[in-house]
């Protein structure tokens, strides 16, 4: 492998490799040193900046063509919602149907309608608008990952939930018309964290009504504790414990809740991410707390 060689004007930055291999910062053979790292087809980072959907982003604005835009979950995470991709995927583009453009490795290339009033611009990366990235996160993505994002653009405040649905049921006949209405119809700025909003919906598609960060107060009306998610009338719990809660003193406080909750009448289902890989075995769980609220327990 070449000895790494790093001129001034490429720290710390996101390049097209023709371009410095033309001003003669580079030659081709440099550019496959460990100083740099590739990040598209043709457009290579400084190996020292961390492999982030950021990154992706600056590589992408480079080779896009001029009527796309960002779209999608990469603009989720433009607005701060950072658990919406993750590092290593592609960036999501919209691109006009009357322009031809990829494939490229590395971009998620879809075609579609963009109109002016969808689009904005950020320090020169054009992108959907807050509004528009959530109706197509909703049509595009499967329900339970749509769901999360939605919940994390409406509890940021970056789309109100009325304006949301409203644009929604105007939606034409098509694809992913109907998966949107049913994500819109899920989604709540109350959820906490992308687990819980999973959560959440694999127990609705199940039947259940459940209350997200609900308040539980004793006979007394004294408060008890706050709860992931609640079905109130049964007063039971459900909990998603995080691996934040495996820490000594966190486990003590966790145990002082589950005591006090029991003390005012609730059962509590606690659940892992190892449950949710099992859904079948967590909705039965459930069931099975219901059925023992039922019989008088």
């Amino acid at each position: 492998m070449p000895a790494p060689h790093r001129p001034a004007p490429l720290v710390g930055r996101v390049f097209l490799a023709r371009a410095a291999c033309e001003r003669g910062w580079l030659t081709p053979d440099q550019l496959r040193s460990s100083a740099w790292r590739r990040v598209l087809r043709g457009v290579y980072a400084d190996a020292s900046l961390p492999d982030t959907h950021g990154v992706r982003l600056a590589a992408a604005r480079s080779v896009l063509p001029a009527a796309a835009v960002v779209a999608g979950r990469s603009v989720a995470w433009l607005f701060g919602v950072h658990d919406a991709i993750g590092p290593g995927d592609p960036v999501e583009v919209l691109v006009p149907r009357a322009d031809r453009f990829g494939p490229v490795t590395g971009l998620r290339i879809r075609q579609g309608v963009v109109g002016a009033l969808d689009v904005t611009t950020l320090r020169g990366l054009r992108h959907t608008t807050a509004l528009r990235t959530a109706v197509d996160v909703a049509r595009w993505e499967p329900l339970a990952e749509a769901v999360v994002v939605l919940d994390m653009l409406l509890a940021r405040g970056l789309v109100s939930t009325d304006a949301l649905r409203e644009r929604v049921a105007v939606l034409a006949p098509g694809p992913g018309t109907r998966r949107a209405q049913r994500a819109t119809g899920l989604a709540d700025a109350r959820a906490e964290s992308p687990q819980e909003s999973r959560t959440r919906v694999l127990l609705v598609g199940a039947g259940f009504d459940v209350v997200p960060q609900y308040e539980v107060h004793d006979g007394g009306g004294r408060w008890v504790a706050r709860v992931d998610l609640a079905l109130v009338a049964l007063r039971i719990a459900v909990e998603y414990d995080g691996a934040w809660h495996a820490g000594r003193d966190q486990f003590s406080r966790d145990r002082a809740r589950l005591n006090r909750l029991t003390a005012a009448g609730w059962l509590v289902l606690h659940l892992t991410a190892a449950d949710l890989r099992r859904p079948e075995e967590v909705v039965a769980r459930l069931r099975a707390l219901v059925a023992v609220r039922l019989a008088g327990g």
